[in-house]
């Protein structure tokens, strides 16, 4: 009898999932590619691209709602409906009428795990590189019709007339982000093409002036080629300049023990600065040039570490959200005891809203500041795992 309960609860509690995930799944999509290509103006070609990174991102998203929105269904229905009276009153226990949420929840949360790690290293860079590759196309498309286009990513283009892929009388301003100044490039002619290596955008000028903020740099007469850098310029070849948050989690422990070396070498490096200008009573070089750049760099890399040691952290908490938000909402459905959807699925969500989500963040800013060891990013679903508790509690004396 509890293993054909067991198969009855668990084929219901999948058949709304499915349903859910595929509508919710929808949703997200083609609200997210819908919002990239309406700000970024990508044409139908770059928007099937698209396609494939949003749908990670979206499944990422779509999972802990659509398992928490199931057992709200299945749990809600069946309390309204005198099924857990019932099954109580021929001598079994409700918490095992949960059991089968649990191991459901418990097997899709390493799956959600995995499907949040592929999101950030691989959906969301994607989506990057997908607008990148069509910023050209956007870039003509909007200087045709508006004769003007401010991009994103710093860079502003004016145009007297666009002809063909010939920009007439072309002001480029620029912004640096080194000196912060603008850079200022006008010129009778030009065009501008992506370049798939540095993916820069390489505007060539005709008879071209440049300027830096008030200051005339120079003119230069025939052709000449700029460099527009744009946010993903050097495509980050190098693993140790890309953000922890795009890592995969298979390459986060090496790139942590590659960061600590480089950590150690800069605090060798910073001790031998100091020791020298001690030695050489040149006290005023310690907080000099060179010794204020090995501080810098020593600060950045062990801002670098702390998020290379939580990110591991957070991306479990993420995955595992899918478990917690079942342990909460199944026994409270139970309790809630109406077979209104919404109703169950909101009285459920209404206080993870407001709970979890402000604790998730709240664990996860300390735990980048440092304040919070990296396992602080669990303190929302170790608060919502004890609401669970107390909940099953109650349900034991249903």
């Amino acid at each position: 009898m509890p293993t054909r309960l067991s198969r009855y609860v668990l084929g219901e509690i999948l058949k709304i999932f499915a349903v859910a995930l595929i509508v919710l799944t929808t949703l997200v999509l083609l609200i997210a590619v819908a919002r990239e290509a309406l700000s970024q103006g990508l044409g139908a070609v770059a928007v099937l691209r698209l396609m494939p990174f949003a749908l990670t991102v979206s499944l990422q998203h779509a999972l802990p709602a659509t398992s928490l929105f199931a057992v709200c269904c299945v749990y809600g229905r069946m309390s309204a409906d005198g099924e857990i009276s019932t099954v109580k009153a021929s001598g079994i226990s409700p918490l095992r009428l949960l059991r089968p949420a649990m191991v459901f929840a418990l097997l899709l949360s390493p799956l959600s795990v995995f499907l949040t790690d592929l999101a950030v290293s691989w959906g969301r860079p994607g989506i990057e590189r997908v607008v990148l590759a069509s910023i050209e196309d956007i870039t003509y498309r909007v200087l045709k019709n508006q004769h003007s286009y401010t991009s994103k990513h710093g860079f502003s283009i004016h145009v007297r007339d666009v002809i063909d892929d010939r920009l007439i009388r072309p002001t480029v301003t620029v912004l640096d982000r080194r000196s912060r100044d603008a850079v200022k490039v006008t010129a009778e002619e030009g065009r501008l093409t992506l370049d798939p290596e540095t993916q820069n955008l390489v505007l060539t000028v005709l008879n071209s002036r440049l300027e830096q903020g008030s200051r005339l740099v120079g003119s230069f007469p025939g052709e000449d080629r700029f460099e527009i850098p744009l946010s993903m310029s050097s495509k980050q070849d190098d693993i140790s300049l890309q953000r922890p948050s795009i890592l995969p989690l298979r390459l986060i422990r090496a790139e942590r023990m590659r960061e600590d070396a480089r950590t150690h070498a800069l605090t060798g490096q910073l001790a031998a600065h100091t020791g020298f200008a001690i030695l050489t009573s040149r006290a005023e070089a310690i907080a000099g040039e060179d010794g204020q750049r090995i501080e810098d760099n020593l600060n950045a890399g062990n801002k670098r570490l702390i998020r290379l040691h939580t990110e591991p952290w957070r991306r479990w908490a993420e995955g595992f959200t899918c478990f917690f938000f079942v342990l909460v909402g199944a026994p409270l459905a139970m309790l809630v005891k109406t077979g209104d959807y919404w109703t169950t699925f909101g009285l459920c969500f209404l206080p993870i809203l407001l709970i979890y989500y402000p604790l998730l963040l709240l664990g996860l800013d300390q735990a980048k500041d440092g304040t919070f060891p990296p396992y602080g990013v669990w303190i929302a679903n170790l608060t919502l795992g004890c609401c669970g508790a107390m909940l099953m509690s109650r349900v034991r004396r249903y």
